[in-house]
């Protein structure tokens, strides 16, 4: 067990009643409390127009946390790439090394559903792990496919894309804009006419750059290829998992970086002394999950008592199920084994977990009980 890291991914979640300063506030401590508990890195999500969500600019969080802790490594998941270049991401990234040489995660991402032409045809042939009643072998829930369809044509994500980009701007391909971000880090990009660019800083940053995704697409195929990391989001869409891992192993190209394939595997879990008691931790989360996937964009995250008013329609209830019945919730041993069941299920050499209550108190202890108890095991 000692050998499967426990990371963090913190969305910076503003309670219902708080503050998007006292959000910032509690992801900073809670930094520091998972240095201290032995967590291999922290990572934090981009998101926007969510009034339930402070973290807004990963880059810019990052230089608060870097300056409150001293040795866990730090790091985005991920910089959305929709709406930036490949210049201002080695620009930014650059200069938190500078100042913190050694210690950063560049977790890079797409945005907006956007697709890649030909991207389909790219990807190889699966054969995932059997999912017998929506369980593999091994127990790990698999639930059926979530449709992202009708949340992409809302129209926040309309608003979304206008407010983020400017006026007429095309985003470049995905593939070529990662090729453009290792070349401007590693000094080599240069023009199809011998124009060098050489980012400073940027260039030779001790970065470790990875590749998030939820399926074997696109995301999957250029972490392969390129030799990168991988991380696998269990807990955005647990119904694609298996293929994605697969489909990235099945591309991967050794590198000057890695020699074997790496995948992390994240997860929802709240964890208490109890499973009772992680359960009213956990009861705001099928509420605050239905607001983003309806398009509406994550509500400040209710208390218990909030999230008990909401009457629930059978269509609301789909909208949320693959998420909610995914979310690892109770007592450290419970939580651990779930944990030991996604890793094994999927080969994962690493975990990341994220964790929303109300109550900062409650999210530091929820991390505090998981790492006490994973070190036992």
């Amino acid at each position: 067990m000692a050998n499967t890291p426990l990371a963090v991914l913190d969305l910076v979640p503003i309670s219902s009643g708080s503050s998007a300063g006292q959000a910032l506030r509690n992801s900073i401590d809670l930094a520091r409390h998972a240095e201290q508990l032995g967590y291999s890195r922290y990572w934090f999500a981009e998101h926007h127009l969510n009034p339930g969500v402070a973290g807004t600019s990963p880059a810019v969080v990052l230089a608060l946390t870097a300056a409150a802790t001293s040795t866990i490594r730090l790091g985005a998941g991920a910089v959305q790439l929709g709406h930036r270049t490949a210049l201002s991401t080695v620009e930014e990234f650059g200069l938190l090394d500078a100042l913190h040489p050694g210690r950063f995660d560049l977790g890079l991402g797409r945005s907006g559903g956007r697709a890649e032409p030909g991207a389909a045809a790219k990807v190889p042939a699966l054969t995932a792990t059997a999912v017998v009643d929506g369980y593999t072998p091994g127990g790990l829930r698999i639930p059926a496919r979530f449709s992202f369809e009708k949340l992409l044509k809302s129209p926040r994500f309309a608003l979304h894309k206008r407010l983020l980009t400017q006026p007429g701007a095309q985003p470049q391909p995905y593939d070529e804009q990662i090729a453009d971000i290792l070349a401007l880090l590693a000094g080599s990009y240069a023009t199809a006419d011998g124009v060098e660019a050489h980012i400073v800083p940027g260039e030779g940053a001790e970065l470790q750059v990875w590749i998030l995704g939820s399926s074997a697409g696109i995301s999957a195929q250029v972490a392969g290829a390129n030799g990168l990391r991988f991380a696998a989001n269990y807990h955005v869409s647990p119904a694609t998992v298996l293929e994605a891992a697969e489909g990235y192993r099945a591309a991967f190209v050794p590198s000057a970086e890695l020699d074997r394939p790496y995948v992390s595997v994240s997860a929802d879990v709240v964890v208490a002394e109890d499973e009772a008691t992680a359960r009213e931790l956990a009861t705001g989360y099928g509420l605050w999950v239905h607001s983003i996937r309806s398009g509406a964009g994550a509500i400040t995250f209710p208390t218990p008592d909030e999230a008990r008013t909401h009457v629930w329609s059978a269509e609301e209830e789909e909208l949320v199920r693959d998420r909610v019945e995914t979310q690892f919730v109770g007592s450290p041993q419970q939580v651990a084994d779930q944990l030991e069941t996604l890793r094994d299920a999927t080969g994962a050499d690493e975990l990341v977990v994220t964790t929303i209550t109300h109550d900062h108190a409650d999210r530091v202890r929820s991390y505090r009980l998981l790492a006490e108890e994973w070190k036992r095991r």
